[in-house]
């Protein structure tokens, strides 16, 4: 959803989903990623990217039914150790000193119950939304040599 330029050949889009819907306006959403994988589980070698960014499903529900869970998708249960793996698997594919975008709604989670499912401290980060609960939180991997 956050994207200037889907095709741009500087990113690749991976998302595990691959479907449409008509959305409650009429318009059309396409979740068409470049690579279908599960962030829990990313193809990628170790150290591979510079920039990543991770923008989780944030909705606890069973199945994505409204506008919102059709974009982003759904926590489902046992959302706390699946957001736990695809924060390492995050920093298992970004450089040392590569960055980590994080993009959070806390309108059903606190941002600071998924903080605490990482390791990783957080660098700086800016709250945005009518009601300021969309966080936008960057980290920066450390150069362990």
């Amino acid at each position: 959803m956050m994207w200037y330029d889907r095709k741009d050949s500087r990113a690749i889009f991976v998302d595990k989903r691959r479907e449409s819907h008509t959305l409650s306006d009429g318009r059309q959403l396409e979740v068409n990623p470049d690579q279908l994988a599960d962030f829990q589980d990313l193809p990628f070698a170790d150290n591979t990217f510079a920039l990543v960014v991770l923008d989780p499903p944030h909705c606890q529900r069973l199945e994505a039914r409204g506008d919102i869970t059709k974009k982003y998708g759904v926590l489902v249960p046992g959302w706390r150790e699946m957001l736990r793996t695809g924060f390492a698997e995050c920093f298992r594919v970004l450089r040392p000193e590569g960055v980590l975008i994080f993009k959070w709604c806390s309108v059903e989670v606190p941002l600071a119950d998924v903080l605490a499912l990482t390791d990783q401290k957080p660098l700086f980060g800016h709250y945005t939304g009518k009601r300021a609960t969309t966080h936008w939180i960057t980290f920066m991997k450390p150069n362990n040599d």
